[in-house]
């Protein structure tokens, strides 16, 4: 057990390594939010309820509010910001746009990054395949129904490539 109050950890975050102090009660969504400047994943509930911080640690998603930071040393994180292709959004990003599925915006990172988590090893999922994707997710403004069209219209552009 480490009693000191600091931690060394070496990351990659959207492929770009850093090397970084940290205390160890920094959660992994503080660490992104306040130390790295990317505020791509919400702070919700921070009690992994809502969906709103959900980042891919590896290739899994997480809620980043339960994620100690002094845990992660050596893994890799992806971030809504580091989904983008070429500078642009990606095509999933631009679905969440074209559909509505961004109602207020704030819920739509978490959504986007388990939709993306998914569509990473599923092609072409079911409809019950993405309600179970994004399942972790809460939606406060019930914007459900485009939050699916969004995300079946990702997987048809993802398996016609």
């Amino acid at each position: 057990m480490n009693l000191d109050k600091t931690t060394d950890i070496n990351i990659i975050v959207n492929k770009k390594r850093y090397s970084i102090t940290i205390d160890n009660r920094t959660t992994l969504l503080m660490l992104l939010r306040e130390k790295l400047d990317l505020t791509g994943a919400k702070r919700g509930c921070d009690r992994g309820e809502c969906g709103s911080c959900t980042v891919l640690l590896g290739s899994k998603s997480v809620n980043s509010c339960q994620v100690l930071a002094c845990s992660i040393d050596g893994k890799e994180i992806l971030t809504l910001e580091g989904i983008s292709e070429k500078g642009e959004l990606s095509f999933l990003q631009k679905s969440f746009v074209r559909n509505d599925g961004t109602q207020c915006g704030y819920c739509a990172p978490g959504f986007i990054m388990s939709a993306y988590s998914l569509l990473q090893t599923n092609y072409s999922p079911s409809e019950e395949q993405i309600k179970d994707s994004i399942s972790g997710n809460l939606c406060r403004c019930n914007s459900y129904h485009t939050i699916l069209e969004a995300i079946k219209l990702a997987s048809k552009q993802s398996s016609d490539e």
